[in-house]
């Protein structure tokens, strides 16, 4: 009997074999120049990835958790303050507020779409709300149309968590336009992934850019002329240029994943006990995870790992239970829905270049695994 191949959860393989030439000749060019740090590419990659976002402004830095961090110090986020995030949601949302000194303010998802409540998020609003941090989460935008409204009117600071929607749009408008800044994450395996860490802050306000990047390069806009205290953020060189190369294809990769899903739909159509995802109207997708739902989830996990099919979890653990964050303030029961996806969700494979056949496979095992 034939023993099927395995199925990662993810393949970065097909990617770079489309741009494994272009990244080369980038490299070469680099080396050259001798161009390490804040070269001509590392410019060239902000202007078109602003545009590509429809923003005026992008500050390449050296990873998503450091955008997000960044963009908060920028709007003056500091000790005494509080940022509204959810908490089902990746560590880094919460973790950015809190290096900052301000206090995260959780708030549970939506049970279907498992995006931020936006109902919840506008009744945590305080005297101390500095900002409030929605996040596109698996490939689909938050609806921060009423956040933002009662941003305005309130003086608080809509901060997108873009880290996994490169190229998602909500009623036309692409991920990282919609706030006063967002923080997005090039890890490699994002949608846009770069070949180690990676990440940049958009916007369309200039004196937040400006204020950005003076932060990420040490407070300094002058060699050793130091006007405030900063950090050291800054996009690589090489990495802008594998970001680069790969933004010019982004938008076919994520028809790809598009067209994926949609073959995913149709496999589980008829298989009982997985709930599909759903796409928020309004919403353009672009499936950065394929997230279910299960009973028994990590029996179903096991079992697909056990047969080879990579499947995942994010994330296992709601942030306000997570160690760091963990408070009798906010104990087990506090955010119901959260907490119940955290024990059911199960992420498929997914990426540019997964075979109907692999999908077919993954499919057979979940049906069997489930029934």
């Amino acid at each position: 009997m034939t023993i099927p191949a395995p199925i990662p959860p993810v393949d970065l393989k097909f990617q770079h074999a489309e741009v494994a030439e272009e990244v080369a000749e980038g490299w070469a060019a680099v080396l050259a120049r001798t161009a390490f740090v804040g070269g001509p590419a590392v410019g060239e990659f902000e202007r078109a990835y602003a545009e590509y976002s429809q923003v005026a402004h992008c500050v390449g830095v050296a990873n998503g958790t450091d955008a997000l961090e960044l963009a908060l110090r920028a709007v003056g986020v500091g000790a005494g303050d509080e940022c509204v995030v959810p908490t089902n949601s990746f560590i880094a949302t919460a973790e950015a507020v809190a290096r900052t000194g301000a206090t995260p303010v959780f708030v549970d998802c939506d049970p279907d779409t498992y995006l931020i409540d936006t109902k919840a998020a506008l009744a945590a609003f305080t005297e101390r709300t500095k900002a409030v941090l929605p996040v596109h989460l698996y490939g689909q935008m938050a609806p921060v149309e009423e956040l933002k409204a009662a941003c305005d009117e309130q003086g608080v600071f809509l901060v997108e968590d873009a880290a996994q929607s490169q190229g998602a749009r909500r009623n036309g408008a692409v991920s990282g336009s919609l706030g006063h800044l967002a923080g997005t994450s090039f890890y490699p395996g994002k949608n846009l992934g770069a070949y180690g860490d990676a990440g940049a802050v958009t916007t369309q306000d200039e004196e937040l850019a400006n204020r950005v990047r003076l932060l990420s390069q040490h407070g300094s806009q002058q060699k050793y002329v130091h006007s405030t205290l900063g950090f050291n953020s800054r996009l690589d060189t090489l990495q802008a240029v594998v970001l680069h190369a790969k933004l010019r294809r982004l938008e076919a990769w994520n028809a790809l994943r598009v067209a994926a899903a949609e073959y995913y739909g149709e496999l589980l159509a008829g298989v009982e006990g997985v709930v599909a995802p759903k796409t928020l109207d309004g919403n353009e997708h672009v499936w950065h995870l394929y997230v279910v739902r299960v009973a028994e989830r990590d029996r179903v996990l096991k079992h697909l790992q056990d047969q080879g099919v990579g499947a995942a979890i994010h994330y296992p653990t709601p942030i306000h239970l997570a160690a760091p964050f963990a408070s009798d303030a906010h104990g087990v029961g506090s955010f119901p829905h959260a907490e119940r996806v955290a024990d059911e969700i199960l992420s498929l494979p997914m990426y540019p270049g997964i075979t109907r056949a692999q999908q077919e496979r993954v499919v057979e095992v979940l049906a069997g695994a489930v029934r």
